[in-house]
C-alpha cells in the first residue's frame, strides 16, 4: 500500500466529510488523482459515501492498528514473551504468512496483524470474510517441545484466553461452541483455526489464528453462512443506555486478545487442558443440547455433555452410551 493511501486512510478514518480540494491540499495532488486513490480504497471494501459539494466519508469512521497503542497496552508478562509484531493492510492470510516465517526461521510470539485478508480461512477450508479495516485477523507462532498429544484440547483453551479477553471488555454471555467458535447471543461473533508444523512427536511450532468481528460492514455480513455479530453491535445492545457512547477501541482489544493468549500459551504444555476445561464447559454453548456431529462419512445425533479432559467433545446417544470425538474434519450442529 502507498504512501498516499496510507495518509488518505489517516484522514477518512474520523467519519467526517473532507472535501476533494482539502484532500487533494493535504496529498498534493490533484482532485483526480485524490478520486483515483479513493476508488483504489473502494476495491479494499471500505465503503466511502460521496455528497457533491461537501465532500467524501467513511460512515462511522473505522480505526487502524497501530503497535505502539498495542504493544503499549500489553500484560508485562505477555510483552516479555513478544518477539516480533508485524501489521499488514492487506494479505492473503495471516496464518499463511505466520506457516512460512515459522517454517523459515525460529520465531516463537511472533505476532502478525492484517487489516484485510484476501484469502482468509476458517477450518475446513472454509472462506473466512475479511473486509478492510473493519475486524481483528490475528497470528501467533508458540512453540512446544512434546508433540501434538501434548497439544490436545489447545484450541478449547485458546477460546477460554479470547473470552477471558472479551469479558474483560465488557463483552458479556459470551459462549464457546465445540471446537473453535466464539458466540453471543447464539451468534457467532469469531473463531479459532490452529495449525502444526514440525515433528509431531517432539519439537513443533502451533500457529493461532482469530478471527474476531469487531464492525462487521452488513454488506460483507451477508456472505457468512450463519448467524453473526460484531463487537460493535454487543456493545450497544449490552452497555446500558447511558454508556452507548463509549465505544471499545480495536486496538485495545486487540492487545488484550494477545495478552491472555501469550500468557495461555506459555502455561498450556505444563498445565494442559484439564487446567481449563471447567471454564469452557462453564461457557459451552451447546450443552445439554440436541444436536449433530457431521463426519465425512456419517451423521451422529444424541445430547451434548460437554468434553472430555482431553477436549474431547461427550455425545450421549439415545441409548444413554457416551461417545467421543476429536476435531479434525468434524462439524457439530444443533438439530432441528
Amino acid at each position: 500500500m502507498s504512501c498516499t493511501q496510507d495518509k488518505i486512510l489517516n484522514i477518512l478514518k474520523d467519519g467526517q466529510f473532507h472535501s476533494g480540494e482539502s484532500l487533494g491540499e493535504a496529498l498534493g495532488c490533484s482532485r483526480t488523482a485524490v478520486w483515483k486513490q479513493l476508488q483504489k480504497l473502494e476495491s479494499l471494501g471500505l465503503s466511502i459515501e460521496s455528497i457533491k459539494g461537501t465532500g467524501y466519508r467513511v460512515s462511522g469512521g473505522f480505526e487502524l492498528f497501530e503497535s505502539e497503542l498495542i504493544v503499549g497496552k500489553l500484560k508485562s508478562e505477555a510483552a516479555e514473551q513478544l518477539s516480533n509484531l508485524e501489521i499488514f493492510k492487506s494479505i492473503d492470510s495471516t496464518n499463511n504468512h505466520a506457516r512460512k516465517k515459522a517454517e523459515r526461521e525460529p520465531c516463537s510470539g511472533a505476532v502478525i496483524l492484517a487489516e484485510q485478508q484476501t484469502a482468509g480461512r476458517g477450518r475446513r477450508g472454509k472462506t473466512w470474510v475479511s473486509p478492510f479495516a473493519a475486524n481483528i485477523y490475528l497470528s501467533i507462532v508458540w512453540d512446544f517441545e512434546q508433540g501434538a498429544q501434548a497439544l490436545e484440547g489447545l484450541s478449547l483453551a485458546v477460546g477460554v484466553a479470547v473470552k477471558r479477553a472479551l469479558n474483560s471488555h465488557g463483552i458479556k454471555e459470551v459462549q464457546l461452541k465445540w471446537p473453535n467458535d466464539i458466540y453471543v447471543d447464539g451468534k457467532k461473533l469469531g473463531g479459532i483455526l490452529l495449525e502444526m508444523i514440525g515433528d509431531p512427536a517432539g519439537q513443533c511450532s502451533v500457529i493461532v489464528g482469530v478471527g474476531i468481528n469487531m464492525a462487521m460492514p452488513a454488506d460483507q455480513g451477508a456472505n457468512i453462512d450463519q448467524l453473526w455479530t460484531d463487537v460493535r453491535t454487543q456493545m450497544q445492545t449490552q452497555q446500558p443506555e447511558n454508556e452507548r457512547q463509549v465505544q471499545l477501541g480495536k486496538n485495545h482489544l486487540t492487545s488484550s486478545l494477545i495478552s491472555e493468549i501469550i500468557i495461555l500459551l506459555s502455561d498450556f504444555q505444563a498445565q494442559g487442558f484439564s487446567f481449563y476445561r471447567d471454564e469452557w464447559q462453564a461457557a459451552d454453548a451447546f450443552y445439554g443440547l440436541q444436536a449433530a456431529i457431521h463426519t465425512p462419512q456419517r451423521s451422529i445425533s444424541g445430547t451434548v455433555r460437554g468434553v472430555d479432559p482431553n477436549g474431547a467433545l461427550r455425545l450421549e446417544l439415545d441409548n444413554g452410551e457416551i461417545e467421543t470425538f476429536i476435531g479434525g474434519e468434524l462439524s457439530l450442529r444443533l438439530s432441528q
